[in-house]
């Protein structure tokens, strides 16, 4: 599909795309995928909305309709271009907890063509100063009480702004303008959104998306498998720095003209008395998540759970973030009566291109792909492999991997396909069953943690000489973060101190479950870290 014009005037993220004979073949094969040449995501989703319909909710009742977010959207979005002096193009920090303002501003920065740059409220200083280095981000729009780690960043010349606040220097003071905003008329291909990932050299991966991408997920995974209905409520775990969560809790019921019920602590025991109170029928987590949550529960669909948690309005629980175990998905199953739709998606693809939904469900499988995806098995050449045999999984679709001026762009994308790093099996029938990551890419309870960037943490302590961290399966999360540490002569070998000084460093999900000291780490004659050992020690621990 050709470029269009852009509208940015900043045209930093187009300009630092990857070239395009580096991009993967983009495919639009269904009629909903053809889209105007001038787009604007959020106008999409906010403004053909019946402003009389709910659209979030959160635990404290508050409700939001569509007419509510609008007039709140075109508030920020003043705000941004007229007190702040955004343009068109310019890289917007997003930071908070899952609220609905949070997504307010979010929607806000693309329907003033601006570019969304959102993070996780438990990201520290100097991860947050990496990516607003990276995306040459310029102003911040930030919780009020997540504005602390930010300002320590300590980024130059990044102007932050509160919201949550009532006070003159907020996002909305008094003086803001009202009244209706008109998006600006963005190409369909201009960029929206750049989503980071770490990949397993520790340094962040800004993955950019379209205006169309937004909308291209819903119009795959979400009106093919997940098909949701005007009276969904939707709530999950992910936060919104995810774009699990984006997908899941934001795009995917606005697409619909459902509701959200948009949590800030959402771990399972938040989750299973939010779903009783708040009748939601749509429910987006991570297995480990799934697994905790059966501990709660007996009984069948309808009934309520030993502690009196009632699941009967959930009628779809999709999980993606790790591998869903068929043991995990036959005891949600046979609890609930409800099947778990299990997919996989990448940051780098922006939602799930595989999946399966009500009778086409295979436990032990992640299904089959999306509408509008096509996907296979290679080797390391490129070649396909025989159905049976394991191999890379290569996909390609109407979203493409296009990291932002990122030498890794030819790593992940290879002859036209979308290489995710995961080892699978096609079977015989056109299933596609999970074996493995191909990297060293830890996958716990959801998160993706690069086990380098958990080392560079280490190494910052003055104590620590060597540092290598490798994950160890955990049968409650799936892999559980592991470091062997090498300290300096006659230093305490404190592992509960080591543990606290990397929380600070980093979001503690990254944070090492168990510190082990060693006098030298294994390394071969040419000096070369010998992961597979660690690996060993960990299954004799």
């Amino acid at each position: 599909m050709k470029s269009r014009v852009t509208a940015h005037l900043d045209t930093f993220a187009r300009d630092h795309l990857p070239p395009p004979d580096q991009w993967p073949e983009l495919t639009f094969d269904l009629p909903g995928l053809h889209y105007p040449d001038r787009l604007n995501a959020a106008a999409e989703l906010l403004d053909g909305a019946d402003p009389a319909r709910p659209v979030f909710h959160t635990p404290a009742g508050d409700t939001w309709t569509y007419g509510e977010l609008r007039a709140r959207v075109d508030r920020v979005a003043h705000a941004l271009t007229s007190t702040l002096g955004v343009v068109p193009g310019n890289r917007v920090l997003l930071r908070g907890p899952t609220t609905p303002w949070l997504a307010a501003c979010w929607l806000a920065v693309l329907k003033a063509g601006a570019v969304a740059v959102t993070v996780l409220a438990q990201q520290r200083p100097q991860e947050l100063a990496t990516v607003c280095e990276l995306a040459r981000v310029s102003h911040a729009l930030c919780d009020v009480r997540s504005v602390d780690d930010l300002t320590k960043a300590d980024v130059p010349g990044l102007r932050i702004t509160t919201y949550g606040t009532d006070g003159p220097d907020g996002l909305l003071g008094p003086n803001g303008a009202r009244g209706p905003y008109e998006a600006v008329g963005t190409a369909a291909d201009d960029v929206a959104l750049i989503a980071f990932t770490s990949g397993t050299t520790g340094r962040p991966k800004g993955c950019v998306h379209f205006h169309r991408d937004v909308l291209a997920i819903a119009d795959t995974f979400s009106e093919h498998v997940l098909r949701p209905r005007a009276d969904d409520v939707f709530a999950g775990s992910p936060p919104l720095g995810f774009t699990f969560g984006l997908g899941g809790l934001v795009v995917f019921p606005m697409r619909a003209g459902a509701s959200a019920l948009l949590l800030e602590q959402s771990g399972p025991r938040q989750l299973l008395p939010a779903i009783a109170e708040h009748g939601v029928s749509v429910l987006f987590t991570a297995p480990t998540a799934y697994r905790a949550m059966l501990g709660e529960l007996n009984g069948a669909a309808g009934a309520a759970g030993s502690a009196g948690y009632d699941v009967s309005s959930l009628r779809r629980c999709v999980s993606a973030g790790e591998n869903l175990p068929a043991a995990t998905w036959r005891a949600w199953h046979e609890r609930t009566g409800l099947r778990i739709i299990n997919g996989i998606g990448a940051t780098e693809l922006l939602h799930i291109f595989i999946s399966a939904a009500d009778e086409g469900i295979r436990p032990g499988t992640t299904g089959v792909p999306v509408p509008g995806w096509h996907a296979r098995v290679q080797d390391a050449d490129g070649v396909p492999v025989p159905d049976g045999e394991q191999g890379l999984l290569a996909v390609r679709g109407p979203v493409g991997c296009r990291y932002l001026a990122d030498p890794r762009q030819r790593e992940y994308v290879r002859g036209g396909w979308n290489v995710t790093g995961d080892t699978y099996v096609r079977e015989p029938d056109g299933y596609f069953r999970y074996v493995a990551r191909a990297d060293d890419m830890i996958i716990s309870a959801g998160y993706n943690i690069a086990g380098p960037e958990v080392e560079d943490a280490l190494l910052r302590h003055p104590d620590v000489v060597e540092a290598a961290v490798v994950g160890r399966p955990d049968e409650a999360r799936g892999q559980v973060v592991v470091a062997y540490v090498v300290t300096g002569e006659g230093a305490a070998r404190d592992g509960e101190a080591l543990r606290a000084f990397v929380k600070a460093e980093l979001a503690p999900y990254k944070c090492p479950r168990e510190i082990v000291f060693l006098d030298a780490l294994p390394r071969t004659a040419t000096g070369k870290l010998q992961r597979f050992r660690l690996r060993t020690l960990g299954d004799q621990q």
